[in-house]
């Protein structure tokens, strides 16, 4: 397994999290939609468009603070090993997701 690799696609997504915001800002959005300007269906798209943009914000800080954590183990060269079971994670998972802290097995384990 190539880590260098992984690294480069860990740093690529942690740029366009953090670089790549296509689409108005929040505070934009926000102060946008926050006079009662058109009717009510108006409105509440607007409110509508502020909780699906926060929840997205969410989602990205999520994922770029597992990206953080993964590229702390690669530093610690634990990166590719499964946090529950101590397995390799499969490469094509790797591929996927590579900011991943477990294996397929143990994904589904956790779904159950």
């Amino acid at each position: 397994m190539d880590v260098e690799t992984y690294r480069e696609a860990l740093l690529q997504k942690r740029g366009e999290l953090v670089g790549g915001q296509n689409g108005k800002p929040l505070q934009w959005t926000i102060e946008n939609n926050s006079g009662r300007q058109g009717d009510m269906a108006d409105q509440a798209s607007g409110t509508n468009e502020v909780h699906v943009h926060l929840k997205l914000k969410e989602t990205d800080a999520k994922i770029l603070q597992a990206i953080e954590e993964a590229l702390l183990r690669i530093d610690k060269g634990t990166y590719g090993v499964c946090r529950d079971c101590g397995e390799p994670i499969a490469p094509a998972r790797l591929n996927a997701i590579p900011w991943t802290r477990v294996c397929i097995a143990c994904k589904e384990k956790q779904k159950a």
